[in-house]
């Protein structure tokens, strides 16, 4: 569990010290997220970068497993 929480606090600093490269990655403006916008609210559904964060994290992880 150490370990674990670890290497999941590294992946955030190494995240943070990167956000003006990743910032400019499509992520978030792809086709299907969704953005409604009116005076006074904003809503934000990313359901495809979610979707594409998803499997690029399964095939990680199938592949760490094997």
């Amino acid at each position: 569990m150490q370990r674990l929480l670890l290497v999941v606090g590294g992946l955030l600093v190494v995240a943070g010290l990167a956000w003006p490269w990743l910032s400019k990655l499509p992520f978030g403006r792809l086709p299907g997220d969704v953005v409604i916008d009116k005076p006074g609210f904003r809503f934000f559904a990313p359901f495809t970068t979610m979707i594409v964060v998803s499997i690029v994290v399964s095939v990680l992880l199938w592949l760490f497993r094997k």
